[in-house]
């Protein structure tokens, strides 16, 4: 499982070169595990819809069996019945909407039952602390961690995505500056652990909030998604950006910081951390914490990439 390396990546030392003998793998490769996507929030529904086709495309195309889980969002089951719209125009036959909006219903076993058979599983946005403290340990999350580690494909859009991982943004305020208590976590579902997701990265100006959570937490890995883009990342922990932004990455393992005396909401002091900007086309060894080399990789306009002649 996928959680198997969270603990090894505590130990996590600075980064190794991108390529050659210098790249250590820091983390063994898994084998079993699904795919997750993560989606920084206002990903494209109608247009050429780059991210909702690939997501469709890895859980079986026409044959898929998708679930939507719309917990998170105040809109309540509308929000699930517009993505069955959008999954059925991409050809998707089997799909089935969840809106458990509290614990009981979340520990069902009907609930869980209904992802037992699916390929699919797609996170709504809406508020990740809603989602987290809602199915957090109950039926339907572990239902969801079941058919991830039996290979379905797990997806997540703004705070569908913030509660993939372990340790989740549950809320902020935004800013470049990095200050102390700026950002506040709670558990999420540990599908990607590992890791703080941030998302409406670019857009929501919320790189100071994830610098300060590295900063007190420098054994995790920030991922900050911006709008209409996303992180596939598979079995091999090799993340692939596509879409219209970027992911940003930071990698604190061998920075320095003084937050841990800081008072207040001051700013404080992070040095020496590592970061990566990543368009459409370019893969990340999360696992390495190491940027995979690419043949001379260009982003194109509609989240494409192509390689230079």
């Amino acid at each position: 499982m996928r959680g198997a390396w969270n603990g090894a990546v505590a130990a996590a030392a600075v980064a190794a070169p991108a390529e050659g003998p210098g790249a250590r793998a820091i983390l063994p490769p898994t084998v079993g595990d699904g795919t997750v996507i993560i989606i920084g929030g206002a990903e494209d529904k109608v247009r050429d819809r780059v991210i909702l086709s690939r997501f469709v495309s890895l859980a079986g195309g026409e044959d898929a069996r998708i679930a939507v889980i719309s917990t998170a969002s105040s809109l309540g089951p509308e929000a699930g019945a517009r993505y069955t719209e959008i999954f059925g125009h991409l050809g998707v036959k089997t799909i089935r909407t969840i809106h458990a909006m509290t614990r009981p219903q979340a520990n069902d076993e009907a609930t869980g039952h209904a992802l037992s058979d699916v390929t699919g599983i797609f996170l709504t946005g809406g508020n990740q602390l809603r989602l987290s403290s809602t199915i957090g340990g109950t039926r339907l999350a572990s239902a969801v961690l079941e058919r991830f580690q039996h290979g379905a494909v797990v997806a997540g859009t703004s705070a569908g995505a913030s509660a993939m991982s372990s340790h989740m943004i549950a809320f902020g305020s935004s800013g470049a500056t990095p200050k102390h208590r700026m950002a506040t976590i709670a558990a999420g579902l540990g599908v990607l652990p590992g890791v703080i997701i941030d998302q409406h990265f670019q857009q929501r100006n919320r790189l100071g909030r994830l610098l300060s959570l590295i900063a007190s937490n420098p054994s995790l890995l920030g991922l900050g998604v911006d709008e209409d883009t996303a992180g596939i990342v598979g079995p091999d922990h090799v993340m692939e950006v596509v879409g219209r932004g970027s992911v940003t990455v930071i990698d604190g393992a061998g920075s320095d910081t003084d937050a841990w005396e800081i008072k207040g909401h001051k700013p404080l002091m992070i040095s020496g951390v590592v970061l990566h900007s990543l368009p459409s086309g370019y893969r990340f060894d999360l696992a390495r914490r190491v940027r995979v080399a690419t043949t001379s990789l260009h982003a194109l306009p509609g989240g494409e990439a192509a390689a230079s002649s």
